[in-house]
């Protein structure tokens, strides 16, 4: 048996690089991708990703540099998820809703070798490469720079030029029957992708082959996904690789529907042409989707799954998508731990329950993936594990092989985001006791008053059922007493006459005091337009609390409306 387990003839490391070719033999002449008039087959696709890369190869792209590209979701992002890795070389996706100077620094930090830019972007491009030749001036430092590659559409101007060298040209004068590029180690990277910067400076996370292809078949198989679906790009696929599904799909020998642009009116009409399956989206969509005009909707014949993650969705929001016809499964992950790490699996039992408890149980972020070794919620302060019973907080805590190589030229970073090999990811939560996790707030989010832990995400989830109210947003505030208090920011819908002003601060007040415990009313309230945003569509909360900070609890407030809440306040305290 010793000899036999030192024989590695048969070892292949993992790649999700396979799936692409079990699709190109299987599932050879099935649509794979579909973007307005443009179809491919899977056969197809596969020639154009061995094309690509052998082009990339001509290029003098070797192995492990890094190929950045600034794209929506059109075919060209999709193909370079394969053919930059069968080049041997690194994806890098980068956010078409950062600035120039985000994309120079990124550019610069990775020292990408090829820039792929749709031509919707060349000015965007041109700017961040025009400040990139300016840095390296000013430093005295030769730079070199990367080779920029446009990609033309269908109905993009002729002649469209950054550089010299254009996406579909380098498709033509590539090899069909181009090798790909060995991967000698699993562990070798695949992808470099920045984190939006909600909690800090965006860093660089690096996956490997065998992160990629073990998250990848998490997702399939936690969402339950058969094979053959038609799956709607809905969700960027700059963002953690689409959650994994670029390489997801081809392993199910999927139909990918590519959609520049994520409007209520595109999803509903792709849904509607295509017979659309699967879908992934940020909770934000779910607003975009309730909010479409009548002649932005079409029919919806057959339910379309969606898995959706980010911020956690209220379970309001939830019930709300499931009567328009989306049948809504939700996740948990983080770019570091190379997508989903946690999915709320259904189980039968629940089944027989009320559609308000059903929504409450799909708003929690679930048990880990198969593929993840282990997740937990543990004390900071001592390591231990938080009891199960829903209610005591700690922060969450994952390992597996999934999980991010570390952040590129980062090793202070890596090391601070490793203990006792667990990646903690910063977000606190809770264990209930059918084991089910769930997410309580970012570990600053949290707000601690007068002794007492408030949720803001508890608290946010409430605020989502008032009829009213489209976004909320809860962060601390300072208080004369209790040292912090919730402020919560919030944008409201338009009523039938199209106003927004006669919806009050205390009516909101008043809401929350009907349905949440005294102490966790928010002492102020504050309306906007629409709250801010990361280029990834996560509220920045940064920006509230710096605002929230200059906010004053005056006594006016306190008089009316926290006279209760003090008593409760009163009460807590003494139980410290």
């Amino acid at each position: 048996m010793d000899r036999l387990s030192k024989c590695n003839s048969n070892y292949v490391p993992l790649t999700p690089l396979t799936f692409l070719k079990r699709a190109s033999r299987s599932y050879a002449n099935r649509a794979s991708v579909i973007y307005e008039n443009t179809w491919f087959t899977w056969r197809q696709t596969y020639e154009r990703c061995c094309r690509l890369a052998s082009s990339l190869r001509s290029l003098n792209i070797l192995k492990n540099q890094v190929v950045s590209v600034l794209a929506p979701n059109v075919p060209a992002m999709y193909e370079m998820h394969f053919a930059v890795p069968m080049a041997g070389a690194v994806l890098n996706t980068i956010n078409t809703r950062l600035d120039a100077k985000n994309i120079a620094t990124i550019l610069r930090h990775s020292e990408a070798r090829a820039f792929f830019v749709d031509y919707r972007y060349l000015q965007l491009a041109s700017e961040a490469l025009r400040m990139l030749m300016v840095d390296s001036t000013q430093e005295g430092r030769s730079w070199s720079m990367p080779l920029v590659i446009v990609i033309d559409d269908v109905d993009s101007p002729t002649g469209v030029r950054l550089g010299e060298l254009e996406y579909e040209e380098l498709i033509h004068n590539g090899n069909p029957r181009f090798v790909p590029v060995e991967v000698g180690d699993e562990w070798d990277p695949i992808a470099l992708n920045y984190t939006s910067g909600t909690t800090s400076e965006p860093k660089g996370v690096v996956f490997s082959h065998r992160g990629a292809y073990l998250s990848t078949l998490s997702s399939i198989l936690g969402w339950e996904m058969g094979n053959e679906p038609v799956y709607l790009w809905s969700l960027p696929m700059f963002h953690c690789n689409g959650w994994t599904f670029t390489w997801g799909i081809a392993a199910r020998g999927g139909t990918n529907v590519c959609i520049r642009n994520t409007s209520a009116y595109d999803i509903y009409r792709a849904i509607a042409a295509h017979n659309v399956t699967h879908m992934c989206c940020a909770p934000i969509v779910f607003n975009i989707l309730l909010e479409a005009k009548p002649d932005e909707r079409r029919e919806i014949s057959s339910t379309v799954q969606v898995l959706t993650g980010g911020a956690p969705p209220p379970a309001s929001l939830l019930e709300k998508m499931e009567h328009l016809g989306f049948h809504i499964t939700h996740t948990y992950g983080m770019t570091e731990a190379t997508g989903p790490a946690l999915v709320c699996e259904w189980q039968a039992k629940w089944n027989h329950l009320s559609n308000e408890r059903k929504a409450k149980l799909k708003a929690r972020q679930g048990i880990s993936v198969l593929t993840l070794e282990d997740v937990d919620v543990k004390n900071m302060e001592t390591m231990a594990s938080v009891p199960h019973d829903g209610k005591t907080i700690g922060e969450i805590v994952l390992r597996g092989s999934s999980i991010m190589k570390g952040y590129l030229k980062d090793e202070e970073a890596t090391f601070k985001a490793f203990k006792d090999g667990w990646f903690f990811t910063g977000d606190v939560g809770v264990i209930h006791p059918d084991g089910y996790l769930e997410i309580k707030d970012r570990s600053k989010d949290i707000i601690i008053s007068g002794g007492e832990n408030i949720s803001s995400v508890e608290l946010e989830s409430v605020l989502y059922k008032h009829p009213r109210v489209l976004e909320a947003a809860v962060v601390a505030m300072p208080h004369p007493r209790w040292g912090e208090s919730p402020c919560a920011f919030v944008s409201v819908r338009q009523n039938s006459s199209g106003q927004t002003e006669d919806v009050k601060e205390m009516d909101i007040i008043n809401y929350c005091r009907e349905n949440l415990p005294h102490f966790m009313v928010p002492k102020k309230v504050k309306f906007l337009s629409q709250l801010p945003r990361t280029s990834t569509g996560k509220i920045q909360k940064v920006h509230l609390r710096a605002l929230a900070k200059s906010f004053q609890v005056t006594e006016k407030t306190t008089t009316q409306v926290n006279k209760e809440i003090a008593d409760e306040q009163i009460m807590a305290l003494s139980r410290l």
